[in-house]
């Protein structure tokens, strides 16, 4: 397997186009995001113009954060366009469980477009999966989150959701699992503020798509380096705010953003807490 994060260092050199569809809470951190690490972001939603986008892009991040019925038929259009283009496609499940109109939008997405990456927080996987998950409002239930204890029956739950969808997915908390059929990893990076920002989920995928779009024959190393580089970047820009740098949660999203623009190779190696198994 190629060493993942080399990756970072090809999306740096290549500069990826990133188009994505997202909710609008997040769409400047998200376009910001894809800068700091390296790619160019497009964030067009209109169904007047997403395949002409999607035919200028690497990767497209579909994020179903702010639904409407407008932006459901043009994520679908986009998909198929870049599925008949070859790009590789992530989904970003946000709230999946809440809502009508969100599992109805999951339910058209899934079957219209394939996707090589489904990434969201344990009650999102696991309603995707099938599971008894609930979601609660954008985030997962503390009682539901990946711990220790129950790391082992969520990696099963993602390896299984892997199978059914042929995806690579990602499931995103204190501890972010990575599962496909080459093998299920797990990631100890991040800090306990990155929780505390709206957006650090959304920001995720849209660097997953920077990845992909540079590495789209390796999809889990594609992962495993997005979801590690967001997790180093948190600790470092923790770490800024403790030595002065910034004072709140404001202050600690620009750090963030500032942390990824300045990441690079070998400092992921270094940092990066990855596991087989």
């Amino acid at each position: 397997m190629r060493f993942f994060a080399d990756i970072l260092d090809t999306v740096r050199r290549r500069g990826p186009v990133v188009h994505c569809i997202t909710n609008y809470v997040t769409v400047n951190d998200c376009a910001n995001m894809v800068l700091a690490a390296g790619g160019s972001p497009i964030m067009a939603d209109d169904i007047a113009e997403v395949e002409d986008v999607v035919t200028l892009a690497q990767a497209l991040v579909i994020n179903i954060g702010t639904l409407n019925s407008r932006t459901v038929e043009a994520m679908i259009v986009a998909g198929r366009r870049a599925n008949s283009l070859g790009r590789p496609v992530v989904l970003d499940p946000v709230g999946a469980g809440a809502t009508a109109l969100r599992n109805s939008a999951l339910q058209s997405l899934l079957r219209e477009v394939r996707f090589a990456v489904i990434k969201g927080n344990i009650s999102e996987i696991g309603f995707l999966a099938g599971e008894d998950a609930r979601a609660r409002g954008v985030d997962a239930e503390d009682a539901s989150l990946v711990t220790e204890g129950s790391l082992k029956g969520a990696s099963d739950m993602a390896r299984r959701l892997s199978d059914s969808t042929g995806a690579v997915v990602v499931i995103s908390g204190a501890i972010d699992i990575v599962a496909h059929a080459q093998g299920v990893w797990t990631v100890r990076n991040g800090h306990p503020l990155m929780a505390r920002i709206t957006g650090s989920g959304c920001m995720s995928a849209a660097v997953i798509g920077c990845c992909l779009g540079a590495a789209p024959e390796e999809a889990p190393q594609a992962c495993l380096c997005a979801v590690s580089s967001m997790g180093v970047a948190g600790e470092i820009a923790a770490e800024a705010m403790v030595v002065g740098v910034g004072g709140g949660t404001g202050s600690y999203r620009s750090l963030l953003i500032d942390a990824m623009s300045m990441l690079d190779g070998p400092t992921l190696t270094c940092r990066a807490d990855v596991k087989n198994g």
